[in-house]
């Protein structure tokens, strides 16, 4: 009996990790403009408006690990990025828009309510690196 729990326990686990690898990403829904236009934290991400240069802003989040681009450029004004954790995969979507001469960034997580602060610890490194150059 025991060993049936935890074997349907681990199953369980094992489909679950699998799902979150897996589930489609799909841009009408994450390739969006951010809700607001100025700095929020959320339990489940964080925006910053920012004056900084979004070609610069793009090398950085790029050079991420596990980081791939959902939809957009630079050059259309709007670029949506997928940002996966190491050990489960886990997808946190950080979408980044022109607004005039402010830059919005927007990081938030998919599953889950809240992301430990995981989002804005991502946003802050970025916006240091640019300063760092």
């Amino acid at each position: 009996m025991v060993w049936g729990l935890a074997l349907v326990l681990v199953v369980g686990v094992l489909a679950f990790a699998g799902w979150v690898r897996v589930a489609p990403s799909d841009p009408a829904r994450w390739h969006v403009t951010p809700p607001v236009a100025k700095d929020t934290d959320r339990p489940g991400g964080v925006i910053r408006v920012v004056a900084a240069d979004f070609a610069a802003l793009d090398r950085v989040i790029r050079s991420e690990p596990r980081c791939t681009v959902l939809a957009g450029s630079v050059g259309e004004g709007r670029v949506t990025y997928v940002l996966r954790t190491a050990l489960w995969g886990f997808p946190d979507y950080a979408t980044v828009e022109q607004q005039g001469d402010m830059l919005v960034i927007w990081s938030r997580l998919r599953f889950g309510k809240s992301d430990m602060g995981v989002n804005k610890a991502r946003v802050s490194r970025w916006l240091a690196e640019l300063v760092r150059g």
